[in-house]
């Protein structure tokens, strides 16, 4: 249910590789997503979830004090390397902000 409320009330925004929907809430929650239909192999897929969940944990001080739940989609067709999925999570973490 939480998640449906995500995707149907959340606002969404794209920092390529990255489709961002979050909203605020009352505590921080975050879904990582990498599709089956672009990576096949679910070696990829954990790959992806797992650079993108460092990537917001080592980055989640650009929240500050604000909460929210976020979902971060995988969305290029091609893996891309840590460096780039840390910069777009930086972004998003940023824009989520209101900086």
């Amino acid at each position: 249910m939480r998640i449906t409320q995500l995707y149907h009330e959340g606002r969404r925004f794209v920092c390529w590789p990255l489709r961002v929907t979050w909203r605020p809430a009352e505590e921080t929650k975050v879904l990582v997503w990498a599709p089956k239909s672009l990576f096949k192999h679910a070696v990829q897929r954990n790959h992806l979830r797992r650079l993108m969940r460092e990537a917001f944990r080592l980055n989640q001080s650009l929240l500050e004090e604000q909460h929210a739940q976020i979902a971060f989609n995988y969305m290029d067709k091609e893996a891309q390397p840590y460096s780039v999925i840390e910069k777009a999570v930086c972004k998003a973490l940023k824009k989520i902000n209101g900086k």
